[in-house]
């Protein structure tokens, strides 16, 4: 019998999809690079007769259901389009491929419109979950043709997370909004781990709190409004003791963080798009800094100036003004990234619903949380709302949490801890909210020395003039500017 589902690439989160799909009553055609793993999962894991391992990608695709259905899990960039090349002689029209890796949404374009020349539908689709979610249920974000989509919805709507408001997965929209929405999602991520670790930071040094300490404070936590997924593995990770040393394990890792490039990418598209994501480039800065180790271990030394402030007591207040900082920062991050998937959507045409985003991110993801009930129900108040921050009741969250951040980024001078992300958060929020900002100045700064011109606060709407600044002399200029 022809198979289902063809998947490619069985690395931890192929093997785990394979697996999962086989679980929900699918025929599975594996293959791999190293064709012994297709056969030994194929073994192991064939019990119901769903999974089998063709020796070569023209008996792969031989062996599938037509129209074909084929995963991709593989490494994004170079290996994606080998792998195209390699298995588009034998595909057929109105076959469909999903790209399942991190993938940059402008190459997924272009892979779609070199398919599409084939007759055959390219799917852009991010997933989330790590292993765990692939094999039991991910968050999934498929981009492309709505047709395609619909051939797709049988395997997909079986195998993702499912919630109280639904199965995790959607069409996202046309093209790469698939991997565009994964591309956020991530950005989102790097912002949240970030703050975390910052608060963190907080209630180690300047309260004073062991680890084990640390980790019952964010299970409390888990079990309010702040309930996430990246609140829970936090408890669990700082719980965990080393068992070489019998000292908490988080205390025996190097402080550098890595990261795959997704973060990056959510920069470069905020910026190509003109809309502000600064807590995730604080967040992307910090794990730069934090490569640097070297250069800060040396700086500690030569740069460490005068005494700090005596260490805080770690009352129930100051632990509680903590919590809330997370909190309202969490919801500005979240913020600053569906106001960028909004404006891509509106620049693309993509059609994204951010009401829909927000349910498919409830379950399987790495950004699931409870915060994303009230961002579901911002968008169904308002489906084309600006920005999150202006809903009534995220609106009122933030201003009853307003004096606790401001009070941890406080705690954080005095005591000379960064907290990049938890700071940019509230920059975000003060600035959103500030009807005037002083880059009038900068605008008159930039008109003198480059005669970009300016416009009035009395005639907005009319042409942008030139000053004379040293003769006091206005006169009409282009609309030319840098």
């Amino acid at each position: 019998m022809a198979a289902g589902l063809g998947l490619i690439g069985l690395g931890v989160m192929g093997e785990s999809l394979a697996l999962n799909a086989a679980d929900h009553g699918h025929s599975v055609a594996l293959w791999n690079q190293t064709a012994a793993k297709a056969v030994a999962l194929a073994k192991r894991a064939d019990a119901a007769g769903r999974m089998h391992a063709p020796a070569t990608l023209e008996e792969f695709a031989a062996a599938l259901e037509r129209p074909r259905r084929i995963l991709l899990m593989i490494r994004a960039g170079p290996p994606v389009d080998e792998m195209l090349g390699r298995l588009a002689p034998f595909l057929a029209r109105d076959d469909v491929v999903v790209d399942g890796g991190n993938s940059f949404f402008a190459d997924t374009e272009r892979r779609e419109a070199a398919l599409g020349a084939q007759g055959v539908f390219f799917v852009g689709m991010g997933v989330s979950g790590g292993a765990r979610g692939a094999r039991f249920g991910p968050s999934l974000m498929p981009g492309g043709a709505h047709a395609a989509y619909e051939r797709l919805r049988p395997v997909l709507e079986s195998i993702a997370a499912r919630t109280a408001s639904g199965t995790c997965v959607a069409h996202v929209g046309p093209g790469g909004a698939g991997h565009f929405a994964k591309m956020v999602h991530n950005g989102i991520e790097y912002g949240v781990m970030q703050l975390i670790a910052e608060i963190y930071d907080l209630l180690r040094r300047p309260l004073g709190l062991s680890s084990p300490q640390a980790a019952e404070v964010f299970a409390e936590w888990n079990h309010g409004p702040m309930e996430s997924y990246l609140i829970d593995v936090t408890a669990r990770v700082l719980a965990v003791r080393d068992p070489e040393t019998g000292l908490p394990l988080v205390e025996m890792i190097l402080d550098q963080a890595g990261q795959k490039g997704t973060g990056l990418w959510t920069l470069k598209s905020a910026l190509d798009l003109g809309v502000p994501v600064p807590t995730m480039a604080a967040a992307v800065d910090a794990r730069l800094m934090s490569g640097l180790k070297a250069e800060r271990r040396r700086a500690s030394g030569l740069l460490a100036g005068g005494p700090a402030a005596g260490v805080a007591s770690h009352a129930s207040g100051l632990i509680q003004a903590l919590g809330g900082a997370l909190f309202a920062a969490t919801i500005s991050v979240y913020a600053q990234g569906m106001s960028l998937l909004r404006v891509a959507s509106l620049a693309h045409r993509w059609t994204v619903s951010l009401r829909e985003m927000a349910r498919i991110w409830t379950g399987g993801c790495i950004i699931r949380a409870r915060l994303l009930e009230s961002v579901m129900r911002a968008f169904d108040r308002a489906a084309g709302l600006e920005n999150l921050l202006l809903d009534p009741d995220v609106r009122g969250e933030l201003l009853a949490a307003e004096n606790a951040w401001r009070e941890a980024v406080r705690l954080a001078l005095a005591h000379r801890i960064p907290v990049p992300a938890l700071s940019a958060s509230l920059a975000y929020f003060d600035a959103y909210r500030s009807a005037v900002l002083p880059q009038n100045l900068i605008q008159a700064q930039r008109d003198y020395f480059g005669a970009h011109g300016y416009q009035r606060v009395d005639r907005p709407q009319a042409d942008p003039i030139h000053a004379d600044w040293d003769g006091l002399r206005v006169r009409e200029v282009g609309t030319e500017s840098r």
